[in-house]
């Protein structure tokens, strides 16, 4: 029997003070020592309900504090001691024997027969750490929808789990650049009082550490965590090889009382596997992550669900504690077996209303499609299929199937919202190119008003979610006409180009803004090269799809263009003069090298305050005046020619010659001809952090630092 992270009917442990000695020596000790939280983690925890730990109490030796007490307290002392050394005993003498090696905090390592990316799947249990009993919420936290969690279960996208449910949550498993570990990345925003330590072993129940988490984020400080900061948490996992014969791996968290043996018994595998994949001690750790192979798509083991409009259902009991006797298995036997029958009965019966639902609204469409009706869009759809409207224009269309799983990710609009929000579509309401401002039910969106398919765009836009990145808030589909639009939040502050060419609104962007749009522009573009897999290509970064917010904080725009994979090639060259990477226009050669390449244009752009290409048609004006004018000369005379080439309304300003010198070496990196020696976006976003730095000791003097910006590629 698989336990609970806190079994039935026993107090929840609190965790460990940050700073307390273990008090024995056991297995289970040894784990939670593994599991101590870093140094910079504060002594205010979270309420002991929502953690795993068990408790490891300060060593009470101080003669005089013994004396202090009153016999009350010592009294209280003593019942409290008691209580921890039976706590410990079982713990004790279930893993005496055994030697725990201490487990990886970096993750799993990267199969060399595995192939990468693949599915994945994580075991995560219900009702834990404040995230509520709902398939929606506990699809947020690790950014799968609910449908896909549904489906993963078998179990209806209307049920609710019961609190302690074990469930799979399907991962996509990815090997990124550079790094020996799996891990399939979620995005997670800051809360008050949140760190590293405490979201990997609270809400994320020990699937990550800590200590991998830092690795995947370089340039996050842990001690200076802001509210509302997007950090990503690294999943741990791994691809299965051939010779496992598993349709995939599951990351199990050991619990109290798990030993290989029930989990082998719980998944229908043999325990020898577990061995295998694991090696024999981390059997014996408490809270450390092995890997299941999975054999079939739901395991035995799952309990019955709680339909969420089922008043007089009530969750499952715990399992009980004393082994039953021969009379009690028969009884519970026919339970089970009436319990299963209903329990199909009603999960079919669900399915079959959604089935004829589906189908009454497919045949809706065929037949009235003019009247428009909107269709939300979001994960993992095929490309739609094209049909002609019954007397009237041919348009777009998704086909049911491609559409169902995504109707819970994204809000529904209909066309009539969009033609009231916008007062039809009207030039007043027009910010740039096909985009409109909307205002529906109180709410400002843009509306990007597109003629045709915009699958493969949803597609990518339903996998990411960064701060750095403009959100999708839904779509809608105008069957009538093959209208698509896509509505995303409304980002205040318009374009960035815009912003740079209107003197009046560039004197705004003082250095200092500049640079943070240049980290919060690298920070987007690292997530989608790095932390999605397959890799995000944008394709088309420049400054008109950088979008700032009422903070003037950068947000990437218009994925119309973008693609997923590495290394691709095309024919159909498509871009915006200025922009295109050198090896794309000659060869159509795809690679985030070329996402990098625009980056460093706009570099240029935040620097000097001018467009990548003048009115005059004279191509990549901008680089060429940079390279002539900066990047050409002495490196110890960076700093005089950077200023001297930089943005007139940046001349009034204090602006540390290091800091822009910093900015103008990155550019270069990033602009050169040859791919390869073009640094990643990690590197960039880490060199920029130290362009900032800059501010800290600067006061309006020269400043003497190494202005050459030497940034390495890989």
């Amino acid at each position: 029997m698989l336990r609970n992270p806190t079994s039935a009917g026993r107090r929840p442990q609190p965790h460990p003070h940050p700073t307390s000695p273990p008090l024995t020596t056991t297995a289970a000790g040894a784990a939670a020592q593994h599991h101590r939280p870093p140094a910079y983690v504060t002594p205010e925890l979270p309420p002991a309900s929502h953690h795993h730990h068990r408790p490891k109490p300060r060593p009470f030796a101080l003669r005089s504090a013994a004396q202090a007490m009153t016999p009350l307290t010592r009294r209280r002392l003593l019942t409290t001691l008691l209580c921890l050394c039976a706590l410990a005993a079982p713990a004790r003498s279930q893993n005496a024997s055994a030697t725990p090696a201490p487990a990886s905090v970096e993750g799993f390592n990267c199969s060399a027969n595995g192939t990468y990316p693949c599915q994945a799947y994580a075991l995560y249990r219900a009702g834990f750490a404040g995230v509520p009993l709902d398939l929606a919420a506990e699809g947020d936290l690790f950014g799968v929808s609910r449908f896909m969690l549904a489906h993963a279960n078998n179990l209806s996208t209307s049920a609710a789990p019961a609190a302690g449910q074990p469930l799979l949550v399907p991962l996509q498993c990815g090997c990124p650049s550079g790094s020996p570990n799996a891990y399939a990345p979620t995005q997670y925003q800051i809360s008050s009082g949140d760190t590293f330590w405490i979201v990997s072993v609270t809400k994320l129940q020990n699937l990550t550490q800590y200590q991998a988490v830092e690795r995947v984020n370089p340039t996050v400080v842990p001690t200076k965590l802001e509210v509302g900061d997007m950090v990503t948490f690294p999943i741990f996992c791994q691809c299965p090889t051939a010779a496992q014969n598993a349709t995939a791996l599951v990351t199990y968290v050991m619990q109290q009382g798990d030993t290989y043996a029930s989990i082998a018994a719980a998944f229908a595998v043999d325990a020898q596997s577990l061995v295998s994949l694991n090696g024999p001690e981390r059997g014996t750790q408490l809270f450390s992550e092995i890997l299941v192979p999975l054999r079939r798509k739901v395991p035995q083991w799952l309990p019955p669900i709680v339909t969420r409009n089922d008043v007089s259902a009530t969750p499952p009991s715990p399992p009980p504690t004393a082994t039953p006797g021969p009379s009690d298995v028969a009884d519970n036997r026919d339970g089970v077996v009436t319990g299963l029958a209903v329990g199909l009965g009603v999960v079919g019966g669900l399915w079959l209303l959604q089935l004829l639902l589906l189908g009454c609204l497919w045949r809706r469409l065929k037949s009235n499609g003019r009247r428009g009706d909107a269709v939300a869009s979001g994960d993992g759809g095929r490309s739609g299929k094209s049909a002609s409207g019954s007397g009237g224009v041919g348009g777009e269309r998704f086909l049911v199937s491609d559409i169902s799983e995504w109707l819970d990710k994204y809000r529904v609009f209909k066309v009539e919202e969009l033609q009231r929000g916008t007062d039809g579509f009207d030039d007043a309401h027009l910010i740039q190119g096909s985009v409109y401002k909307a205002n529906i039910g109180g709410e400002v969106f843009a509306v990007k008003k597109m003629k045709w398919d915009a699958c493969e765009e949803l597609k990518i836009l339903q996998k990411v979610n960064h701060s750095n990145l403009v959100k999708l808030e839904g779509f809608c589909i105008n069957t009538a006409t093959g209208d698509c639009f896509l509505v995303y939040e409304y980002v205040e502050n318009g374009s960035l180009d815009l912003c740079l060419l209107d003197r009046a609104r560039a004197r705004r962007l003082d250095w200092r803004t500049r640079l943070h749009i240049a980290l919060d522009l690298a920070h987007g573009l690292q997530y989608i090269h790095e932390h999605t897999w397959p890799r995000v290509v944008h394709k088309d970064v420049k400054s008109s799809n950088v979008l700032l917010d009422a903070r003037m904080r950068a947000k990437i725009a218009n994925f119309g263009l973008a693609k997923t994979g590495h290394n691709a090639v095309t024919t159909h060259i498509v871009g915006t003069q200025g922009y295109i990477a050198p090896e794309y226009l000659v060869d159509g050669l795809v690679t985030t090298k070329m996402d990098v390449f625009a980056y460093g244009v706009v570099l240029l752009e935040l620097v000097s305050g001018r467009e990548a290409a003048g009115d005059g048609g004279g191509g990549d004006l901008l680089l060429a005046d940079a390279e002539e004018k900066v990047f050409r000369g002495r490196e110890d005379r960076l700093e005089a020619r950077a200023a001297a080439w930089m943005d007139p309304v940046l001349a009034d300003q204090n602006c540390p010659p290091g800091s822009v010198a910093t900015v103008m070496g990155v550019a270069r990196a990033c602009l050169q001809r040859d791919p390869a020696k073009r640094p990643s976006m990690v590197d960039v976003a880490y060199t920029l952090s130290r362009a900032d730095e800059y501010f800290a000791d600067y006061s309006g003097e020269s400043v003497s630092v190494d202005g050459s910006g030497e940034i390495a590629a890989r």
